[in-house]
């Protein structure tokens, strides 16, 4: 399962808001028999991070974004993956 685009406004953060989405996230891909959840973050993005890791989620790799930008930029990119226990 591939976690995308979660986030909380800026308003309403600091309340375990993402911590409680994060879980819920964890609790649906085990349900469903998923094997893992993944999802990329960039490295800018320190809070989300500190956030996954929080949540049990490992660092898997790491890459610059394949394109002009990306590499102009090292737009880096990390790849987070949580082992669902217990799966298939």
């Amino acid at each position: 399962l591939a976690l995308k685009r979660m986030s909380v406004r800026k308003d309403y953060r600091g309340l375990g808001i993402a911590m409680a989405l994060g879980r819920t996230a964890l609790d649906f891909a085990r349900q469903r028999g998923s094997r893992a959840v993944v999802l990329n973050t960039l490295m800018l993005q320190q809070e989300a991070r500190a956030l996954y890791e929080r949540l049990g989620f490992r660092r898997h790799r790491r890459y610059v974004l394949p394109t002009v930008y990306g590499r102009l930029a090292n737009c880096t990119i990390t790849t987070y993956r949580y082992e669902l226990p217990g799966a298939p």
